[in-house]
């Protein structure tokens, strides 16, 4: 049996015969030889609960990573050795900071330094709930400004199928550089679960789909050497949509549970018995649970990107905007059953200090308030 070491070894050494045979560019060998040989300067643009736990994993597996965050704040919190993301230990930015394995700075100059980038910056929505594009075309700008011949991006950020090639591969071939030969492209999107003891950067697959089979042949080498499981795909689109459908599942099944839920209070029905029995099918079921809406930064956001896509080519995705209108409503009938307990108590509501703790689509509750509209009592 071979070792995971041998494995990814073998993976790279293939390629890297082929880039050698195959591709003739010196660009596609020489970025593969570092990778294999862990010279490679990495370097991870946004160092949020995405990007940071990102850095250190490469770290760890013996690389010198670069992260860059425009936030001054961040950056002086890190180089004091404080982490601000739950899944990262503030002793082992310390660590790694002192023995200048990990270098942390604003200053994007220093992406020229580097030979891949993984940029994991944020994707909001606007007021009107369309894409929020800023966060990667400005990062994109700043690559153009500073990238080099022989240079890897990776795009990590959730966002609608088209984003890397219709946005980001524009804004590299403006350097003057084409994507495939001279510089390479990939999307891989990021499938962290913040607090997670137990699927973390390491063991969570990483899907990957380049703009060329060369781009994914070197972001594939470059993962396979900190993440346990590869999973190559087609293209960019084909990543991007894995994600989005992700959790576009988990938004509507939600929203199928709430409305099962409303309906089971008006029946005298308890709900929750319902899910338990009904979870142990050994098949076809997989459980939701009802809750006062979502919360978090993909769950409420990723399916408005899908639907905002679909309409942008004639298309309606009905099930997404009836999810987001039963999920919106949840809210008001927690509200509901509140003032329902409350008055059964012969509390006098006017004069009572409410507070609501929500809890939502996880356990580990230090981002649950995050994309969530305020409760309007």
């Amino acid at each position: 049996m071979q070792s995971d070491d041998q494995l990814i070894n073998i993976w790279c050494i293939f390629y890297l015969n082929q880039g050698k045979r195959r591709f003739a560019g010196a660009c596609v060998g020489d970025l593969l030889e570092k990778i294999k040989s862990k010279k490679a300067k990495i370097g991870v643009v946004g160092l949020g609960y995405v990007g940071l736990p990102l850095a250190l994993e490469f770290v760890r597996n013996g690389y010198c990573v670069t992260g860059i965050d425009k936030s001054k704040e961040r950056v002086e919190s890190l180089n004091k050795g404080r982490s601000y993301v739950i899944d990262v230990k503030s002793e082992d930015i310390t660590q790694f900071i002192e023995k200048g394995l990990l270098c942390v700075t604003h200053d994007v100059s220093a992406l020229s330094a580097l030979d891949a980038v993984s940029i994991c910056v944020p994707t909001p929505l606007t007021k009107t709930k369309d894409p929020d594009m800023s966060y990667i075309i400005g990062v994109g700008q700043e690559v153009k400004n500073h990238m080099h011949k022989g240079q890897l991006f990776i795009l990590e950020s959730t966002t609608y199928p088209g984003t890397t090639e219709e946005l980001v591969l524009p804004l590299l071939e403006e350097g003057g550089f084409t994507v495939g030969k001279d510089v390479f492209l990939a999307f891989s999107p990021e499938r962290i679960d913040p607090g997670n003891k137990k699927y973390s950067v390491k063991n969570i697959p990483k899907v990957i789909g380049g703009v060329t089979p060369r781009c994914t042949e070197l972001a594939s080498c470059l993962y396979g050497h900190i993440i346990e499981t590869i999973i190559p795909v087609s293209s960019p689109r084909v990543a991007e949509m894995v994600k989005l459908l992700e959790n576009t599942f988990r938004n509507v099944n939600i929203a199928l549970v709430n409305e099962i839920a409303i309906m089971s209070e008006r029946l005298n029905i308890d709900v929750w018995e319902v899910i338990d029995a009904a979870k142990t099918k050994p098949f076809g079921f997989m459980s939701f649970y009802p809750g006062p809406g979502l919360g978090g930064h993909c769950i409420p956001i990723d399916p408005l990107y899908l639907s905002w896509v679909a309409k942008k080519n004639g298309f309606e995705l009905r099930f997404i905007a009836l999810a987001d209108q039963v999920n919106s409503a949840m809210p008001e009938f927690v509200v509901e059953k509140i003032t329902d307990a409350l008055n059964d108590a012969e509390k006098r509501q006017s004069r009572d200090l409410i507070s609501i703790s929500w809890v939502l689509h996880t356990k580990r509750t230090w981002m649950i308030c995050a994309n969530r509209q305020p409760l309007k009592l």
